[in-house]
Formats: C-alpha cells, structure tokens, sequence
C-alpha cells in the first residue's frame, strides 16, 4: 500500500502516480491524504487499482474512471465520477451537483445526499444514492439505473430515455415525459442485486420505479408552435 500526501505534493503528481499502473501496475493499492477539497484527484485512471481518499475533494473527483475502485471518506464536490467508465466510485458523506454525469459504466454509490442533476445525461452506469437527490436528476438520462434511497426533487428524470430510476421515498414532481411504472419481479430483482452491491438492506419493495413515458421520441407537429 503506498501513501501520498497531496499537501506534500501536488494533484498532478499523485495522478501521474495513478497513470502509471495502467502500464506497470507495481502498487494495487493506494492511501491520499489531505486533500483538502482539491480538484480532479484521481482522474483519468486505468487500471485495477484501490485508491482511498481520506478527506473531501472537490471538482470532477474520479472523472473518467476505468476499472479502478475509489472510495472517498468524506464528501465529493460537482462532476464525481463525470463520464466513467468502469469501475466503481464510492462516496462515504455527500456529493455536490452532477455526480455521475454522463456515465457510460461501472457503479457509482454515495452513502449520504446528492445535488441536483445526478446522473444528467447518463449512458449505463448504475448511481446508488443513500439519501436525497435534487431536482433534475436524471435529466437526459439515456441507459443505465439510478436507486434513490431518499426523496427526489423536482421535475425527476425529465426528458429521459431508457434510464430505470426507483425511488424508496417521496419524488417533488417529474420531469417532462417521467412516469411512474409499475413494480415487476424483473425490477425487483435488478433493484435487490443493485442494494446488495451498494451494501445497503433497503427493502426493494419500499421502492417505486419511474421511467420514460416514451412520448417524446418522435416529433408531433401538434406540439410545433
């Protein structure tokens, strides 16, 4: 296990570090300390590498993620795990706006809140949220999941594709063509496996899914002002 101490260093030193596994992986696990809400800490990273951040960090906090594991032991500022790949990214408190972002794969689970537009625009990723998550979360969403395990704000999953979003407790509004959908045995195992991935005994029946109500995919000249 190999320590860096980013006030001793620098963000791009520590990320070069990270860089390097990916063509000789000579250490598989990593500890980074103080980071003291530094941005792009571990970005870009391609290679099966733990890497344990012990303190908050701040912008695109594990951006671009390709099969390593991160776990963030306090909170995460805007753009964690923005566009990742694969992998998994674990934020131990609160996420700031826009976690998840365009995720194309790999899990995402933050243990407390997220901002608005959590999983904006994503593309297969799976986002377990322990808490809440704010309005226009999933905004654009084309494929992957989103599990609330809390409330949603307002206007959730507008303008969605084939996102599937549960939610275990109260939705503000949904968006523009989000729908409530109904609870088949097919979800409740998708939903059960995803919990039991996170670490968390939520009971999959308590949930309700929402999806795209599929009205959206065509033009209507009705609708042409």
């Amino acid at each position: 296990m190999k320590t860096i101490d980013i006030a001793a260093g620098s963000v791009r030193e520590l990320n070069q570090a990270l860089h390097d596994q990916a063509e000789h992986c000579s250490e598989r696990e990593f500890v980074v300390t103080n980071p003291k809400g530094a941005h792009n800490i571990a970005c870009g990273l391609d290679a099966s590498v733990a890497v344990d951040i012990h303190g908050h960090a701040g912008y695109f906090c594990a951006g671009m993620n390709k099969s390593a594991s991160v776990t963030v032991h306090g909170n995460a500022g805007p753009g964690l795990a923005e566009n990742m790949m694969s992998g998994s990214v674990r934020v131990k408190g609160d996420a700031s706006a826009a976690a998840g972002a365009t995720a194309h794969g790999g899990l995402l689970v933050i243990d407390g809140n997220a901002g608005s537009r959590c999983g904006i625009s994503l593309k297969g990723a799976d986002i377990v949220v322990g808490g809440n998550v704010g309005h226009m979360s999933c905004f654009m969403a084309q494929a992957g999941t989103l599990v609330v395990c809390g409330d949603a704000g307002e206007a959730l999953g507008d303008s969605l594709y084939e996102t599937r979003i549960y939610v275990k407790g109260s939705v503000k509004s949904l968006g523009a063509d989000c729908v409530e959908k109904e609870m088949r045995e097919e979800h409740l195992t998708e939903l059960t496996e995803l919990l039991n991935r996170a670490g968390f005994d939520d009971n999959p029946a308590d949930f309700k899914r929402y999806g795209s109500a599929r009205e959206l995919y065509n033009f209507k000249i009705d609708n042409a002002y």
